[in-house]
């Protein structure tokens, strides 16, 4: 039971019938109520070049290195997670995201799943091998075990204050 549970929550939505088990579920997509949903946009020859992916990396001169540490330094709370917070795509990423909306605060995210180089990139900043990783005010804090126990303590709430509080200002 614990480890179909485990599966549930870390691989997305399953549902049963022999389509489910005959389809294909290409990377960045998911299903809902028997609907896929894509994050992804395929990089096909007759697709207008309006709707190909592009890489807004490639001539900013800016390093996934680069853009990790512009993340986190821009964004109070910063979030690397499986999904988004909307629809995380993992157990461990939808419990991160539910803890922290409890504190009203913003919250940058980026979904490692889209982009192996940036899973790599993070991992690499961190010195930390899973995900999610949470980093508060430019400090990286850990996953969603961490932000959990924090919770729980009431450390969290006294590390995220003045962003709330910095939030409730500006509104």
């Amino acid at each position: 039971m614990a480890r179909s549970l485990s599966k549930f929550l870390c691989k997305g939505i399953s549902f049963s019938g022999s389509a489910a088990r005959s389809a294909i579920i290409a990377p960045g997509s998911f299903y809902i109520n028997g609907m896929r949903y894509s994050t992804t946009v395929p990089n096909e020859p007759d697709t207008h070049d309006d709707f190909k992916p592009t890489n807004k990396l490639e001539n900013s001169g800016l390093t996934l290195k680069d853009l990790v540490e512009q993340d986190v330094k821009d964004n109070p709370v910063m979030l690397y997670m499986k999904g988004v917070p909307d629809l995380p795509q993992c157990g461990f990423s939808s419990l991160a995201v539910r803890v922290l909306k409890q504190y009203n605060v913003p919250l940058g995210a980026r979904n490692i799943l889209e982009d192996p180089e940036l899973k790599s990139a993070v991992k690499a900043f961190s010195h930390w091998p899973t995900f999610p990783q949470i980093f508060i005010k430019g400090e990286f804090i850990g996953g969603s075990d961490i932000i959990l126990n924090m919770h729980q303590t009431g450390e969290l709430k006294e590390k995220l204050q003045d962003i709330s509080a910095n939030q409730e200002k500006s509104e």
